[in-house]
């Protein structure tokens, strides 16, 4: 069993959705003087530091919005991998390993844990490299099935509900204006006409008013 490692970020930039359900883990997260200080399930506080900053340059912060860091992603990748979906607990994984077809997805014999520590550990300082030479270093690695995962896991963590531990404060379903898995729309036919219809987003528990049960990936 190893020692828990925690990650210490901004509070203000996690948003009350995400730290109601991060507070619902066993072990909870801690705010002190403004800082929150999150248990990491299966990353190493410096794994978190190099797959927040990768993270961050697939989907940057600009002038148009948030990005990567800002939402939390690293948080929901963290969790993911954590589960059984991180040890491959629904995929075949026998051999033999053999190159197929795209649609028959990945076939190789790593897990998405052992494909994270090996691609992490390939990108080195990336953390403490300038944006420039961080690009340079994940346009190197872009053809890996480290890179595939990092990029789509990114993205579900931008746009995730907040329960799964990424899109803090619902960064990403503001910045794509997108409301939140809204039950109906019946109270807002006909009405608004020739205005966009942008409503504040909302997620899961906000919506149905019930705490809605953490997924079995998502148990500590």
């Amino acid at each position: 069993m190893h020692r828990r490692e925690f990650l210490i970020i901004p509070a203000a930039a996690m948003g009350g959705s995400l730290l109601h359900f991060l507070a619902r883990e066993s072990a909870r997260v801690e705010v002190h003087l403004g800082l929150a200080r999150i248990p990491l399930r299966f990353f190493t506080a410096d794994e978190a530091r190099v797959v927040s900053a990768a993270c961050e340059r697939i989907l940057p912060r600009d002038a148009t919005g948030p990005g990567a860091t800002d939402a939390s992603v690293v948080i929901y990748i963290d969790r993911q991998l954590a589960g059984p979906y991180g040890r491959d607990r629904h995929r075949y994984t026998k051999g033999p390993f053999t190159a197929s077809v795209p649609e028959h997805g990945y076939q190789g014999a790593d897990d998405p844990q052992h494909l994270y520590r090996a691609g992490i550990a390939a990108l080195g300082d990336f953390a403490s490299l300038a944006p420039g030479s961080q690009d340079d270093r994940l346009a190197a690695i872009e053809a890996t099935r480290f890179f595939a995962l990092l990029r789509a896991h990114t993205i579900e963590g931008m746009f995730c509900d907040p329960m799964h531990g990424g899109n803090a404060d619902m960064a990403g379903w503001k910045l794509v204006g997108y409301p939140g898995p809204q039950l109906s729309y019946h109270a807002h036919v006909d009405q608004h006409f020739g205005v966009a219809y942008r409503p504040k987003p909302a997620h899961l528990r906000q919506l149905t008013g019930l705490n809605a049960p953490l997924l079995e990936d998502e148990v500590s």
